[in-house]
């Protein structure tokens, strides 16, 4: 599962930062369409997800269905949402003068970004990466559809409890789990908390 989460956090990266600086700093014909389907994860069934991930997948002839890097989109698709918004407001938070100063010093628009707004926006990117992590460790219907359950392959933190439930005699052992789900997901949301208020704290300064 951290495996899963941790690359499905990689791979969704570099897109939601692309994305997210896109949507905070342009003004573009088709910007409220490519907002919306960019959030959709976020509202449908993790299983619609799932499904539409499997469907594309075949139709464009990526043969990684039921293995586990189908595990990881999953978690991606469902989690990138989270990392687009808080990117974006993370970006948002901070004033654009301060890129256009850097850049009447001599630095181009993409050195301006790197050098001035990325390290201000860190905070807020980084609680992005906390709650996308925290919702593809816990990602359960979308990876059923996409990757199903192997045991040690395919088989997720989520999807481990619910098969130990399913069979006779492993309450106990789904327990644990439950136990060491909700402590990694109170560990992250207060690192999260942690995150939003430096972040808050530093626009104040």
């Amino acid at each position: 599962s951290v495996w899963v989460a941790t690359m499905a956090l990689i791979v969704s990266f570099v897109p939601a930062l692309g994305l997210g600086w896109l949507l905070a700093r342009r003004t573009f014909r088709g910007k409220a369409l490519l907002n919306t389907l960019c959030l959709s994860p976020l509202v449908l069934p993790p299983v619609v997800t799932g499904w539409l991930l499997l469907v594309g997948m075949e139709a464009i002839g990526l043969p990684l269905a039921f293995t586990r890097w189908a595990a990881v989109i999953a978690a991606a698709a469902v989690g990138f949402p989270l990392l687009l918004i808080l990117i974006r407001s993370a970006i948002e938070a901070v004033d654009q003068r301060y890129e256009l100063m850097a850049q009447t010093l001599g630095l181009g628009r993409l050195a301006a970004f790197r050098q001035v707004t990325l390290p201000m926006a860190l905070p807020g990117i980084a609680a992005g990466c906390v709650l996308a992590f925290s919702r593809a460790l816990g990602e359960f219907g979308a990876t059923a559809m996409v990757a199903g359950d192997q045991p040690g392959e395919t088989r997720t933190l989520a999807l481990a409890v619910y098969a130990l439930v399913e069979n006779p005699g492993g309450e106990a052992e789904a327990g644990r789990l439950v136990v060491i789900s909700v402590a990694i997901t109170l560990l992250a949301l207060l690192v999260y908390e942690r995150l939003v208020w430096r972040s808050k704290r530093h626009g104040e300064v």
